[in-house]
Parts: C-alpha cells; structure tokens; sequence
C-alpha cells in the first residue's frame, strides 16, 4: 500500500511489475523541428535537449547494454527504455520503428517515447501500437501549460488544442500517456496549475511528471533573467504550486516526477539551491503536515 500522499511511479511499477523497474535515458540523435525552424525553441530549452546525463557518442544499443550492465550488478532486473531528449518521435516511420526495436533488448519491460504534442501523426500511433505486443509502451507529451499566453510567451511552438487531439487519439489507441507540467512559470497563475491538472484528470491521462523552472546557459531565459526581464518565483511558491497541483490532480494518476534535475554544470539557476532529494521531502512534508492529498480537490469523474 502506498503511504504517500501521492501516487508514486516507483510503488506502482513494484505493484504492476512484482519488482522495481529502472528508467534507462537514451539519446537517439533525434532533433526538435521547432529549434531548427528558425524559431528559436522553447526559451528555456538547453541545445542538449534535457538529455544532460546521456553520453550520446555511444550507439544506442550501447547505450542501454552499458546501462543496463551496471544496473544488474545492483540487483536490478527490469528496464524502462526511455528516449529522453528532443522530440523522439520527428523522423520517418522506417528509421523510428529501427530505432525502437534497438533499444528492446533483454528485461526491457517498458517503451518510453517522450515528443511534442504537435508531432504524433497517426502513423506514429499505429507504430507504438505494433510495440504494445512486444512490450508496455508510454508516450510522453510535453504540456507544460495550459494558458495559451504562457505556451506562446516561452516559445512552445504549439497550442493546447494539439495537446488534447494527441491525447484522445493516442488514448484511443490504449496506448499509456504522461504529461509534463512546469507549475512556477512567471507567466501562470494557482488557476492555471490546478487548471492543468483538472485537464489531465478530464482526458484520463495515465501519469504526470511535474517540474521546476531553472535556467540553463546559452538560452533565451537565461537572457531574460541576466536582464531581469523574468524573475523565477519563491521556494515557498513552487511547493505550494505542487500541492496545488496535486490536489487537483486525479488519485489514480501516476506522479512519474514532482521537481527537475538540473545539471551541475550550465545552470544558472536551479531549485532554489537545493538537492532534488530535499525538495521531494519538503513537498512530502508539506502535504502530511498540512492534511493534503493528491485527488482532494480533484473533479468526480
């Protein structure tokens, strides 16, 4: 039984699996369409694509035979293979279903594709439908907000419509979906977070990974904080977002991450100066002291 006050991913992969399962990044050498259009990206994109902790100069098999190596030495026996940086989905059906079939190798358990909203094509779908006979398959969907100020003032590129069409014809396909949220953007309000979570809650999106804003070297942010043109929001601001968040968030939905992981090296600033590990426990902390829960406010479905 779960003892948090939200649903965890590691207690619901023990519970489904009958053993942990650890997430093992790749990097397939996929772009964004939406850096190399001329657009500039998301304005707080790092050119790494958030895949900081992959050495990307192995093949993707490689990839996940030296991760997954040192995994079982730690008594660990099933995988996530998870294609992590920029859009993993933006490249002909051939080279993706290749691609994908590499990175399932023994004890992957799990086909984690994460890609933006605007990039899930039907044929995409019918793709990641012929995985689902082989192994669990999720798609990972960039939200981020639901404020179409907010989506158009970070340079998203994309609107909320193509994030609802995604998930109701990806959903239709049974295939499991997870959205990612920033909850301290300076552009949104407590409306919009709970806002978004009610919307997750609505289109029965499966999981949500929940982050915080930072500001990573050589991005349009980052020029915006220098100038201070942005100012990033409290400590206090961004755990109450969260609970927010969570309140309103559906208690089946699965909480795949509560804040971001910053790299060491590049970020100006990052979760207030604190450890991921110490941020979780705040948040945690909060919610019990405070008697609240994920899916206490949440809309009756």
């Amino acid at each position: 039984m779960n003892r948090k006050p939200y649903n965890d991913l590691k207690t619901h992969l023990v519970l489904k699996y009958g053993e942990p399962v650890h997430r093992v990044p790749i990097d397939a050498g996929f772009s964004c369409p939406h850096k190399i259009k001329g657009t500039g990206g998301c304005i707080y994109c790092d050119p790494s694509g958030s895949g900081f902790s992959i050495d990307s100069s192995l093949s993707l098999r490689e990839q996940m035979e030296q991760r997954i190596s040192l995994l079982r030495k730690k008594g660990i026996h099933k995988f996530m293979a998870y294609f992590q940086p920029n859009s993993n989905t933006f490249a002909p059906i051939d080279i993706l279903r290749r691609i994908y079939r590499d990175a399932i190798i023994d004890d992957v358990v799990v086909l984690d594709i994460s890609t933006r909203p605007d990039l899930v094509s039907d044929d995409v779908l019918d793709l990641l439908e012929e995985f689902k006979e082989e192994v669990d398959v999720i798609l990972e969907l960039g939200l981020q907000s639901i404020n179409p100020n907010t989506l158009k003032t970070i340079n998203r590129g994309h609107t909320l419509s193509h994030f609802i069409d995604s998930s109701l014809r990806a959903k239709s396909r049974g295939i499991e979906l997870v959205a990612h949220v920033i909850v301290n953007l300076p552009w949104d309000t407590e409306e919009d977070v709970s806002e978004a979570a009610r919307l997750i809650s609505v289109l029965r999106i499966d999981g949500v990974k929940i982050h915080s804003l930072y500001v990573a070297e050589g991005t349009e942010l980052a020029r915006q904080y220098r100038a201070g043109e942005v100012t990033i929001g409290s400590l206090e601001q961004f755990l109450e977002r969260v609970v927010i968040f969570l309140e309103n968030l559906n208690s089946e939905v699965i909480v795949h991450r509560l804040v971001s992981d910053p790299p060491l090296e590049g970020t100006i600033f990052g979760n207030w100066g604190m450890s991921k590990i110490k941020l979780l426990n705040m948040i945690e902390r909060k919610m019990i002291i405070e008697g609240r829960s994920q899916g206490c406010k949440a809309l009756k479905i």
